[in-house]
């Protein structure tokens, strides 16, 4: 296999000066990142990472889940040297977003303990990396789910009606006290997903799309959890490329989730 070069990353002062929050180094933090023909933008992910050693107490991990690609991703992932402890969770064919936060979420609950922290985010760079101390904080004072409530900075007209609409259809058809609900931007106490993959099994998230996550929020609301939101800014300009959401298969999807959410009722327990 030919060896890739890593290119050099700039990334703004800001980021690198930013306040950041500590963490409790008993609690570590286990982020899945999935990831489908993202080789221009891991790079930059691994550097934007590695610039916040603070995000990784003992016991840490970052699982890249690499969705099939057909780019350098699952290479990239391999074949990384830095700091970071990056371990590359590989699904053969591409089944979207669902399945490979699955993959990621099985693969992290395997081998972290009873409790600490999973972070999702996006592979294209456009997660605000300077919002997870703060998002951090909101798990450890208390809240089992923590979503990053999005700012819209240079994002299409369409994403922006989707993200809206989806979060007012779940307030109101649902009862989801939530402004953004379809965002991979997330902090989960283990022990959560833990108890709502317990309680679900492979129910827990049955759309295959973008509409796993709004899916994912819905079933671990009916648990009961505590659910946070810290404002994030999400800017389409730092992701190279563009966004692989369909948008109106997406839709579909949230109208079939919808469904399927109001036949199953009410809040059924309370989260561990």
């Amino acid at each position: 296999m030919a060896s890739i070069a890593y290119p050099a990353v700039e990334v703004p002062q800001a980021e690198v000066a930013a306040p950041q929050v500590p963490l409790l180094p008993d609690l570590p933090v286990a982020f899945v990142i999935p990831a489908f023909n993202e080789e221009e933008n891991l790079p930059r992910l691994f550097a934007d990472l590695e610039r916040r050693p603070r995000l990784f107490p003992e016991g840490s991990r970052v699982f890249i889940v690499d969705d099939g690609s057909t780019d350098a991703t699952a290479d990239l992932v391999e074949q990384y040297e830095g700091g970071l402890p990056v371990e590359l969770v590989r699904l053969e064919h591409n089944q979207g977003p669902g399945a490979a936060f699955r993959a990621g979420f099985d693969r992290a609950l395997e081998v972290m303990p009873t409790e600490g922290y999973i972070v999702t985010l996006e592979a294209d760079t456009t997660s605000d990396l300077d919002a997870l101390p703060r998002m951090l904080a909101a798990a450890s004072n208390g809240a089992h789910l923590v979503l990053a409530s999005w700012t819209m900075v240079n994002v299409s007209r369409k994403r922006q009606v989707l993200s809206k609409g989806a979060g007012y259809v779940f307030r109101h058809m649902l009862g989801v006290e939530a402004e953004t609900v379809s965002s991979f931007f997330r902090v989960y106490r283990a022990s959560t997903l833990r108890s709502a993959f317990d309680h679900y099994g492979a129910d827990l998230m049955r759309e295959r799309g973008f509409a796993c996550k709004a899916e994912l929020l819905a079933n671990i609301a009916r648990l009961g959890a505590d659910i946070a939101e810290v404002p994030v800014e999400l800017d389409s300009d730092r992701r190279v490329g563009k966004s692989k959401m369909p948008i109106f298969k997406t839709m579909a999807a949230y109208v079939r989730m919808l469904a399927r959410q109001r036949r199953q009722g009410g809040a059924v327990q309370e989260v561990a």
